[in-house]
């Protein structure tokens, strides 16, 4: 009787068991089925016309408001050359529209979804500064549309857009750039259609956002509405501010020019007569320049005013190309010199020449004649030239000594004086050129901003 009782019981509790859960079932087919009656109720034929534009604040006749709300997920590339950047989001509107109103079951039914955006009534909006786009249709179309109880109106789904972004590349790469998002009503003026930022955080952006060359440092919200011939059109604007990393073309141009133009001043530490060596060093630098200066340049749009890294390169080439002119000078004082040191060479062998034949002549003539010499010498002898010189020396009054010119002494030839110069001048002239450079740019990019 005991084990009959216990079996029993397990069979009762058993069939219970499967009575709840075809009751539950039966309830959630049921709830589904109230869906879809409420759906057909709200949006069946000859009862919602989605042509025909929601009404105003508390059912007036004036504009629908439409509240926008963003969340940037990427943002791809930034492009110099195209003056374009891509970034992908999640867009999403939200608006009241009493047509919609339905009646929540005691709360159970918290909002009704839909996937086809024909069904209700949709604002015309589009993006005015976009070149290409497209719908994430993998692998369910990535939007959906959530009408809640009181008739407000949920629209999101996820774009990507290619975005036209007019950039001013005169601090280039020193600069920051405004890249602006826009969106505005196409057909719908203001006195039908009104955008508005939603309140609290109109723009949210993803926390691990990461560009290569460029660093998000803030963006802004505003309102851009336009006035045209059909009328005013409401429109909404953000502008994200982003700063250019610098480290990367310190990298890539700057240390690298600055080691071509400290190669060209070897020349200067090279013999006067190497030449193939400092002809080969100059013309190799001077290639090494231009070929760098053409790469920068192709990387970046033709515009019509000078960039901070014109300026930059412009400098470094002349200084390169300074120092292969700076060896022409060089070459010709060195021949210069050697020529002056020829015609001093032969006139020192002809006044020799001329002394060795007039003593000879005195002797001859001293001998010959045993005649008393003169105590007063004749002017054209060349003892009494020689003393007439050394007086004038010595009644001359003794001049200041001057460094420049007593260091300068040390170097007979004008050749060496240009090499030794250049040494000390071109890496003086480059050193306050980066002061005046650094100076001037890194202030600009304060100022400006």
């Amino acid at each position: 009787m005991i084990m009959g009782s216990g079996h029993c019981f397990w069979a009762i509790f058993y069939f219970a068991c499967l009575c709840s859960a075809s009751l539950a079932n039966n309830a959630n087919i049921n709830f589904r089925e109230r869906e879809k009656k409420v759906l057909d109720q709200i949006l069946g034929i000859g009862k919602y016309d989605a042509r025909i534009r929601p009404s105003g604040i508390n059912g007036t006749d004036g504009p629908a408001v439409v509240r926008i709300n963003l969340f940037v997920r990427s943002i791809a590339t930034i492009s110099d050359i195209k003056m374009e950047y891509s970034v992908q989001l999640t867009f999403r509107e939200q608006w009241l529209d009493e047509r919609l109103k339905f009646n929540d079951v005691g709360g159970r039914l918290k909002y009704l979804t839909l996937t086809e955006a024909n069904r209700v009534w949709m604002p015309d909006l589009f993006f005015s500064n976009e070149k290409e786009g497209h719908f994430h249709n993998i692998i369910m179309p990535n939007v959906y549309i959530r009408i809640f109880p009181f008739g407000s109106v949920l629209y999101s789904i996820r774009i990507s857009l290619t975005l036209a972004c007019p950039m001013n590349l005169k601090l280039y790469p020193l600069d920051r750039q405004v890249c602006s998002l826009r969106m505005a009503s196409y057909g719908w003026t203001t006195d039908d259609l009104v955008f508005l930022w939603k309140e609290g955080d109109p723009v949210q952006v993803v926390k691990n956002l990461h560009l290569p060359r460029f660093t998000l440092e803030k963006f802004l919200t505003d309102y851009c509405n336009s006035k045209t011939n059909t009328g005013e059109y409401s429109c909404l604007k953000v502008d994200l501010l982003f700063k250019r990393e610098f480290s990367y073309y310190l990298i890539q141009i700057y240390i690298p020019c600055c080691m071509l133009v400290i190669v060209s001043w070897v020349s200067f530490w090279l013999d006067q007569g190497a030449v193939p060596a400092r002809v080969s060093l100059g013309v190799t630098t001077l290639l090494t320049m231009a070929t760098q200066t053409s790469g920068i340049n192709a990387s970046l749009p033709p515009v019509s005013y000078t960039k901070a890294i014109d300026v930059w390169t412009g400098v470094c080439l002349t200084f390169v190309f300074g120092a292969l002119l700076e060896f022409a000078l060089v070459n010709y004082a060195s021949r210069s010199d050697l020529h002056r040191e020829n015609m001093k060479k032969k006139r020192r062998e002809l006044e020799q020449a001329s002394l060795d034949a007039a003593s000879d002549l005195l002797d001859t003539d001293s001998n010959a004649t045993f005649a008393m010499k003169p105590l007063v010498r004749h002017p054209g002898d060349p003892l009494a030239l020689e003393k007439l010189r050394q007086c004038e020396v010595h009644m001359q009054p003794p001049k200041r000594p001057n460094c420049c010119r007593s260091w300068l002494s040390k170097f007979p030839t004008r050749s060496k004086r240009i090499d030794v110069i250049s040494r000390i001048t071109f890496p003086l002239v480059f050193a306050l050129f980066n002061l005046v450079y650094w100076s001037t740019y890194l202030f600009r990019e304060e100022e400006e901003n």
